[in-house]
């Protein structure tokens, strides 16, 4: 069925937003809740790639891999299971069954919102102009580019749907690939890496930097990597792919490692070695929007070079995560309306999660980073096997890492790795935006027994004063 709301005689409006994804319909419905009157143009699935094909369904198969990582040790929790396996159709389908559910009840928000939705192509036609699939021609003082973006594709590596899999075709595999050869260890490459090993998988990871989840602060990744060679995992760092040969049934890969190649032979080949973005047949020749590298270059406010053109989310640059681009179109929404008292974007707030085994999350500078930045630090730890809560949850692998301003007791940074650390992260979220100091950490009180109490103790420990380690 098609989610285009019954159209409005006139096609004039304050705002028109090209992308219905996770930048684009909360810019709308915030400009709505603002009193503009508002219209989406999305050429195919409202939600975008986060709801239809990234954050919501790779959650949702992940999940099924958690449960069945737990049913696997049934016994060490007292527990007693029969035969246990997996049908890999119904993960898929109930996947799937997410994403349709979240992309109505977006529907359902613009709807409620009385935002005007059109489904087709839209570019930019002119001066506050955009056509939609060549017919409709939508008139607004504003416009916001919202696009998105697509996977990368690197020469000899193109997805051919078969061997070499996209994030698309690992969403809805047809089968779990005996060898499997993930290249990139970024969220998306290491997030598959651990559903397809839970599924029995024999997985291979290669990455060209020197450590797996490169952004990571530089001891999460070496905890990260450990786990993941614990589990089974091969990770192959400071590597090339030079090449790929494919047979009936398989895909021969020329890896390259410290000047040495190498062939590895995998079943299946996913691809995750970043995006670009959506820059293409979107109108912008003519118009003094500068595309750098595929993205579109805005300033604090979202602007763009063209006057009235603003652009949001993964179309304008990293961090690629659903969350800053809904945070970019309510910025950028309420300058637009002139709400008073605005904050631009600070990257260093916006914490980053990936949901692989063992989970990790951060948010702000990285150890290395702040000391590179001129900052003498105070650096806690605290290992979730000291935590009370973890141990009864049989959940002891990881650690908890603070980072602070050794001069002002400032919050520079914190990373973590184990279990529901992507729920934790938020705490330290919170304590960046109110730009809470070590003292204030240090006199919260958190509750007894949970693993919130590692980031207490973390922040402790910076000071010489944690209680449990």
């Amino acid at each position: 069925m098609s989610f285009v709301e019954k159209r409005m005689p006139e096609d004039t409006f304050d705002l028109v937003v090209l992308g219905g994804g996770p930048g684009g319909y909360v810019a709308a419905i915030r400009a709505a809740q603002l009193g503009l009157r508002t219209a989406v143009v999305e050429r195919e699935h409202l939600g975008g790639i986060c709801l239809n094909w990234g954050c919501i369904p790779t959650k949702a198969l992940l999940r099924s891999a958690d449960i069945l990582r737990s049913m696997r040790h049934a016994e060490s929790y007292g527990l007693s299971a029969g035969a246990v396996g997996f049908d890999l159709p119904k993960i898929v389908a109930r996947s799937r069954a997410v994403s349709a559910q979240l992309q109505a009840g977006v529907k359902h928000l613009l709807k409620k919102n009385k935002v005007t939705v059109f489904e087709g192509h839209g570019r930019l036609s002119g001066k506050n102009k955009v056509t939609v699939d060549g017919k409709n021609v939508l008139t607004a003082a504003h416009i916001i580019l919202a696009t998105g973006a697509r996977a990368r594709v690197l020469p000899g590596l193109e997805p051919d749907g078969k061997f070499v899999w996209t994030y698309k075709e690992a969403l809805v595999p047809d089968t779990v690939p005996k060898r499997l050869l993930v290249i990139g260890s970024g969220a998306i490459g290491i997030e598959f890496a651990s559903f397809f090993n839970a599924l029995g998988s024999q997985v291979t990871v290669v990455e060209v930097m020197d450590r797996v989840l490169p952004v990571e602060d530089e001891e999460i990744s070496a905890i990260a990597k450990k786990s993941f060679e614990k589990q089974g995992m091969t990770i192959i760092t400071g590597a090339s792919v030079k090449g790929l040969s494919k047979s009936a049934d398989a895909v021969t890969a020329v890896i390259e490692a410290g000047g040495k190649p190498q062939e590895i032979v995998a079943d299946r080949v996913i691809s995750a070695v970043g995006i670009v973005g959506n820059v293409e047949n979107i109108g912008l020749e003519g118009t003094k929007v500068v595309v750098e590298r595929s993205h579109v270059a805005i300033n604090q406010w979202c602007e763009t070079g063209e006057p009235g053109v603003y652009a949001i989310g993964d179309l304008a640059g990293p961090p690629w995560l659903a969350h800053k681009a809904s945070h970019e179109g309510v910025i950028c929404v309420e300058k637009i309306a002139g709400v008073k008292d605005l904050h631009p974007l600070d990257a260093r707030k916006i914490p980053g999660c990936t949901y692989c085994h063992p989970q990790v999350a951060s948010v702000g500078l990285t150890e290395a980073r702040a000391k590179d930045m001129g900052y003498a630090v105070k650096v806690g730890r605290f290992p979730l096997i000291a935590n009370g809560k973890a141990i009864a949850l049989g959940e002891t692998e990881g650690l908890v890492k603070t980072v602070f301003d050794a001069k002002t007791g400032e919050l520079l940074g914190a990373h973590m790795i184990g279990a529901e650390v992507t729920e934790l992260i938020q705490g330290y979220t919170v304590a960046k935006t109110l730009e809470t100091t070590e003292a204030d950490l240090m006199h919260t009180v958190f509750p007894h027994p949970t693993l919130s109490e590692t980031m207490h103790e973390a922040v402790l420990d910076a000071y010489g004063r944690a209680i449990h380690f």
